[in-house]
């Protein structure tokens, strides 16, 4: 399920605010490991 947010995070569908907390941690990593840190917003 990380991966599937990750990927809308990074195609602008969803922000990193809209990731259930309890994924956000695995979220985060995903976007980190796909050189896409910027986008994690806390």
């Amino acid at each position: 399920m990380a991966v599937v947010y990750a990927t809308l995070i990074v195609k602008g569908k969803k922000t990193f605010d809209a990731v259930p907390e309890r994924i956000k941690e695995q979220v985060k990593q995903v976007l980190i490991d796909l050189e896409c840190a910027d986008l994690v917003t806390e």
